[in-house]
């Protein structure tokens, strides 16, 4: 019940936003005729249709957004004939195609005869005003939005997208209700009736070429004429309750958003911290006596939240955990072991049981391959598994997927012989293991005595001696014998090596439109169209395109050869997840560094050159900077088309 006061908060919230600019005009045609049969229903069809639509925008991936462009073509035509009936009523009555007679009758039928137009011309509009109206994508929206990407369709992200919209109604209901008075007064005041129509008529043609053009989805998500972030994060802030203990019952109510360090993700979804994009940055959320940030983002050393996406960005930075800082000598029961049921494919192991692994002490570590954070985890978990084998320890990776890459099985196999994980692991695909944790963070450790309750957990990367030693606890505790003593000392190289947290000033950035932020090209973002794209002026933390890009959801795509991307950042390492286009031919690129070539600067998938190649959809690490860290722009331009760009990461 929280998440649905929470979105109909957030569209309440929306009346401040800038991007609900373009769908005004529609709205406040209606101010001067009967709300009940007039603005009423126009508001519930625009409701129900953003209901929808989104709905099937976020689970239906690239199919569904094709379709609505075409609902967006007809709409835009339906509503610039309203405009232009408004602007020149005489216009109707000489109407007769079909579509244009459809578009007289939104505008003169209430006008005439009231009881005769019936509320169909209002909410036919409304209908096509919701298959228009594209909401800055704030914390609200983007944590609904990414819990279904996450989740899949379900009643509950059509309900959180219905009372999200309903907020969004409510708040233009009463300005349409205020301004009808205020029509009403001037029309008798000062007799201009018909020069306030067609005033609106205009202002109706004129939202019509803004969307037509995408300032709706470009422009005013840029402009900070009213930034509700703020608002609708200190709501999430406040609605948002801590997570179950794992091995309860799964929450259907969990979603956060992701930053550097951990990425946390309820099961419904990831969201995001600053509008008008899904992207997360920031320090620890507050958890634990962890100082929260504006955004529900991590960032640290740690790990990172979910988001397939609402839906979730990260920085490296002090590890985020939920365990204390040193293990107790008595470790608490945190709930028994949930079932590991659900999985799609096991590797390295046939499928294990909650039941069939008592009287073993289990890790279960949650992971996804291109998370950094979870790179780097991995050499110690990798190390424990070795380490323990004969003492009784079972280590399981439970692979969730973050990106829709990383659902394929081949790409999760070549993962893992890539990064030499030979334990046991499960393919959680389906969120199903991840639900039954009601865990939400990436990466994500729990300690399982030999009793199979839970005794243990820690979110994020870091604080490994301390997790080892719960190891060797719980071992004791089950009896074990002739215990290795120390810790495991890990010297790992390329992505997997540890994070330089003390110079790390760049937060994890997603380059998708459901999540991105600090995008510097002139015009901002164009949604799921080609546009071609130059770079801007980019500050600490800007970045930009440079060619003909396609931004998508979660992704953005090259069109052309000798696209680029730029980003201004202060970090020893660079990442960026990377993949082919898809018929799976490799790219060619080349980075530079300030404009030269990186040289020693150069990181594990680039030569000293700048020269690489995009094989495969993963993390490419290309910088590690050799000398004194400080503020660069990197550029990386690709030599061939169709490669995809999804997050930049720092260490």
């Amino acid at each position: 019940m929280l998440l649905f006061i929470l979105a109909y908060l957030g569209g309440v919230l929306t009346i401040a936003s800038p991007c609900i600019l373009p769908v005004l005009p529609f709205v406040f045609a209606r101010a001067d005729q009967p709300f009940l049969r007039r603005g009423l229903p126009m508001l519930l069809g625009m409701a129900l249709t953003f209901a929808v639509i989104a709905t099937l925008a976020a689970v239906g991936g690239g199919w569904a957004v094709e379709a609505n462009q075409y609902g967006r073509y007809l709409a835009i035509a339906l509503l610039a004939l309203f405009g232009i009936t408004l602007v020149f009523p005489e216009l109707s009555d000489r109407l007769t195609q079909p579509l244009v007679a459809l578009g007289g009758r939104l505008s003169e039928s209430a006008d005439r005869n009231e009881d005769a137009g019936g509320v169909w011309p209002s909410l036919l509009l409304g209908v096509a005003t919701g298959l228009l109206w594209a909401p800055c994508a704030g914390p609200v929206l983007g944590l609904i939005l990414t819990g279904a990407a996450l989740e899949g369709a379900n009643v509950q992200t059509t309900l959180l997208l219905l009372a999200y919209a309903a907020g969004a109604a409510t708040s233009l209901a009463l300005a349409l209700l205020v301004g009808g008075r205020v029509f009403a007064a001037m029309k008798r005041s000062l007799g201009a009736g018909e020069w306030i129509r067609r005033g609106l008529g205009a202002a109706v043609l004129v939202a019509v070429v803004a969307i037509a053009f995408g300032a709706d989805t470009g422009f005013l998500t840029q402009v900070s004429l009213a930034n509700t972030a703020s608002l609708e994060q200190s709501l999430v802030d406040r609605f948002h309750a801590a997570p179950g203990k794992a091995g309860a019952e799964p929450s259907s109510s969990v979603v956060m958003s992701g930053g550097g360090a951990v990425m946390s993700a309820g099961p419904s979804m990831m969201m995001s911290a600053n509008a008008p994009k899904m992207a997360m940055n920031g320090k620890p959320t507050g958890k634990d006596g962890v100082e929260p940030s504006s955004s529900m983002v991590m960032t640290g050393a740690g790990a990172m939240t979910s988001a397939n996406a609402p839906t979730m960005a990260m920085n490296a930075g002090p590890a985020m955990k939920a365990a204390s800082a040193a293990a107790p000598e008595t470790l608490p029961d945190e709930g028994r072991l949930p079932t590991l049921s659900g999985a799609v494919q096991w590797l390295n192991s046939p499928p294990l049981t909650a039941e069939a692994l008592k009287g073993k002490v289990v890790l279960v570590d949650f992971w996804t391959y291109s998370c950094i954070n979870c790179l780097r985890s991995i050499p110690y978990v990798r190390a424990w598994a070795e380490k323990y084998k004969d003492q009784g320890l079972v280590v399981i990776g439970v692979h969730a997927p973050e990106f829709p890459f990383e659902k394929s099985i081949d790409n999760v196999k070549q993962a893992v012989e890539r990064l030499r994980i030979d334990y046991p692991v499960a393919i959680d695909n389906d969120y199903a293991i991840w639900r039954a944790f009601n865990n939400e963070y990436w990466p994500a450790d729990y300690f399982i005595d030999a009793k199979g309750r839970i005794r243990h957990h820690y979110f994020g990367e870091g604080d490994y001696a301390e997790s080892e030693r719960v190891i060797q606890q719980l071992l004791a505790e089950a009896g074990a014998a002739n215990l290795p003593a120390g810790v495991v000392t890990v010297s790992a190289t390329g992505a997997e090596a540890a994070s330089d947290e003390a110079d790390v000033q760049s937060p994890e950035t997603y380059i998708g439109y459901m999540r991105a932020e600090n995008f510097a090209s002139p015009g901002g973002a164009v949604s799921d169209a080609p546009h071609v794209y130059s770079p801007g002026d980019l500050k600490l933390n800007d970045w930009g395109l440079s060619g003909d890009w396609t931004i998508g959801g979660q992704s953005a795509t090259l069109n052309r050869t000798d696209g680029a991307i730029s980003f201004r950042f202060h970090a020893r390492d660079l990442h960026l997840v990377l993949g082919p286009g898809a018929d799976g031919k490799p790219a060619r690129f080349r980075v530079t560094i300030d404009g030269m070539a990186p040289g020693e600067s150069h990181g594990a998938d680039v030569s000293a050159e700048g020269e690489g190649v995009v094989t495969d959809h993963r993390l490419y690490q290309l910088v590690r900077q050799s000398g004194p860290i400080m503020d660069h722009t990197f550029t990386i331009q690709f030599l061939d088309p169709d490669v995809q760009a999804y997050a930049f990461t720092f260490g």
